[in-house]
């Protein structure tokens, strides 16, 4: 990654972080930097409430950085994980996704589906209205049950950023560099649908050139909106709103795959 030495670390605080709030942060930055693939910011030093990062000065992106980040993420994707669920290399016991913790998987689930359901949707769907949560429970239950036309074909479990919004995607001097993850062991379809959720400059070259590199199995647009409803429920648990009103309908619409 590329940082301005003339420039301080970026601080990150938190007065008062639960037990490792910035540990689990710091770990996930540097598992995603083993992989080799797309830059992060590298961790400078981390303690019980704050992490020191590299300043990064950003500039505009262009459709060569895009598709340098493309390539770049379905490396870092391909680097795989001990299983879906898993935490960060360095790592034992939950995370973090915002200010709300974000469960892990000690062991492996019996496939991605299961641990979706369980781990992804089934703790955040409490913002939801009693036919919102009966929504969000038909599409665990068919989650469960390994159903393809909704989840598409099996996939080894991928290393994930895991909160890959575009906030989340500085563009350096030397391109992409990542920040902020809620790194896992998961389905790479989620850090994707991520990068659409609120847009992301260029995201049409990133994901051709993504797709070129690491080809994604047939129907993965169609099930865009399934990888996006765990953020949206996050986004609902915490802001409530119109996010409440669009988890639903991406559920319901995920029902229709």
């Amino acid at each position: 990654m590329s940082s301005s030495r003339s420039e301080p670390p970026f601080r990150k605080s938190r007065s008062g972080a639960p037990p490792g709030f910035f540990a689990v942060e710091a770990a996930g930055l540097r598992w995603l930097s083993a992989a080799g693939g797309v830059a992060v910011a590298e961790p400078l030093s981390v303690g019980t409430d704050e992490l020191l990062l590299p300043y990064v000065r950003q500039r505009p992106p262009t459709t060569v950085d895009a598709e340098a980040l493309g390539r770049a993420l379905a490396t870092t994707h391909r680097a795989g994980a001990r299983h879906h669920g898993c935490p960060p290399d360095g790592w034992t016991g939950d995370g973090w996704i915002a200010s709300l913790p974000l469960p892990h998987a000690a062991t492996s689930p019996t496939g991605w589906g299961p641990f979706y359901a369980d781990l992804r949707l089934a703790p955040f769907a409490g913002a939801l209205d009693p036919d919102g949560r009966r929504a969000v429970e038909a599409v665990g239950e068919r989650l469960r049950q390994g159903d393809e036309r909704l989840t598409g074909p099996p996939e080894p479990p991928s290393r994930l950023h895991g909160d890959l919004w575009s906030g989340n995607v500085l563009w350096g001097a030397g391109g992409a560099v990542l920040v902020d993850p809620a790194a896992h062991g998961g389905h790479r379809e989620t850090d994707l649908a991520m990068l659409a959720l609120f847009g992301l400059a260029h995201l049409d070259r990133v994901l051709a050139a993504y797709d070129e590199a690491h080809p994604l199995a047939d129907g993965w647009r169609d099930r865009v909106a399934l990888h996006q409803l765990h953020p949206l429920l996050v986004h609902a648990t915490l802001f409530g709103g119109g996010y409440v009103a669009r988890a639903v309908a991406t559920a319901r619409r995920a029902l229709q795959l």
